[in-house]
């Protein structure tokens, strides 16, 4: 679709894992189709990410937030309090940095994955979640506080696009599905990068290990699996999950191991996997729901929005989860078996966000 008035919309997810990023592709494609002009602003990996994805794409450098997760669970959650004030002085950092870019990009729009200071006065401002609710892992109280602070920050937009249904079924749970929503919210249903990507008979022996998230617990997360891959009797694919990642220096012959794959890669080798390990990051559980895959999740240590995740799929039934201190592969692909694994039918909600992102470019 060509249009006489193509808009240049600057689209900017946040840096934790890749998940941000990658949930932002199927926005991109259908701004593209509809004939406007993605400019995708991040930081390196995101932006090689985005260039593997997609030909001749506009994109800037933009510092991330660098958010670093304990080694040791119980000092998580006061690790990440501790960075607060970097964060904090991050998003004053990108809101002076978008008021300069207005003035010398012509940016007609934003999208901003959870980057909270990519808001403009005079330009229409979306921030893109999945959670309404933040959980503080520290009680009710402090939740409904981190709420209200949370809101001011979203209010600060001109809209608050969630991705999951407005209803149940739902993926997120408690944390998008709140007593009251902020002003300007809809529910857009979900994001894939695999959208439109059909699920090939799978190899029910074919395991393949997908690892994301943010340091040190991802690297943490390689060696635990690493060492229990290597005893596995049939066909492994094992991606680290980092251009950083160092090979091991011995692969067997039945495991494939990659530090990264492309999305072609990456959807090929999903569509044939009988059972997929992975961290219960929103956006991998979005892509696994799209492909109907089974999967084992593995939240990550002191994450407490992974945590809920991996436990309220759990209790639905959709995925099985495991923790992973004391995670053993062979017991929890034992336990897998007996686990019903009833993901819901969602493929409906997988273009809903279409008509939202059209009816908002026209109205720019």
């Amino acid at each position: 679709m060509v249009t006489n008035n193509p808009k240049h919309i600057l689209i900017a997810p946040l840096d934790w894992g890749l998940g941000h990023t990658t949930r932002c592709v199927p926005i991109i494609r259908h701004i593209q189709s509809l004939g406007h002009v993605p400019v995708v602003a991040g930081n390196a990996s995101q932006l090689s990410f985005i260039k593997e994805t997609f030909d001749n794409i506009d994109v800037i450098d933009l510092k991330g937030y660098n958010v670093q997760y304990s080694k040791w669970n119980k000092w998580g959650q006061i690790g990440l309090l501790s960075q607060l004030p970097g964060i904090s002085a991050t998003i004053n950092e990108e809101h002076i940095w978008l008021q300069q870019l207005v003035q010398d990009r012509q940016i007609d729009g934003i999208i901003s994955d959870n980057r909270y200071g990519l808001y403009h006065a005079a330009v229409p401002s979306v921030i893109l979640t999945h959670q309404l609710q933040v959980l503080s892992g520290m009680g009710k109280f402090a939740d409904r506080v981190i709420q209200r602070i949370h809101y001011k920050y979203l209010e600060q937009f001109s809209a608050v696009w969630v991705a999951d249904t407005p209803n149940i079924p739902n993926l997120s749970g408690k944390l998008a599905h709140t007593d009251h929503t902020p002003k300007q919210t809809k529910y857009i249903g979900l994001l894939s990068r695999f959208e439109g990507i059909h699920a090939n008979p799978a190899d029910e022996e074919h395991l393949l290990i997908l690892l994301s998230g943010p340091e040190p617990q991802r690297s943490e997360t390689e060696q635990l699996l690493w060492q229990q891959a290597l005893t596995y009797k049939s066909k492994v694919t094992f991606v680290a999950g980092s251009d950083a990642a160092t090979p091991p220096d011995h692969i067997p012959e039945h495991i494939s191991y990659h530090k990264r794959l492309a999305n072609k890669e990456l959807a090929s080798i999903l569509s044939t996997a009988g059972m997929v390990v992975c961290r219960s990051g929103y956006s991998t559980i979005m892509d696994l729901v799209a492909m109907r895959k089974k999967a084992i999740l593995i939240p990550t240590p002191g994450q407490t929005e992974q945590e809920y995740l991996a436990s309220y799929l759990y209790d639905s039934g959709i995925f099985y989860a495991a923790k992973q201190k004391g995670f053993d592969l062979y017991h929890s692909l034992t336990e897998a078996k007996k686990f019903p694994f009833a993901s819901p039918v969602l493929d409906g909600y997988y273009d809903m966000y279409q008509e939202v992102v059209k009816e908002w470019l026209s109205g720019l």
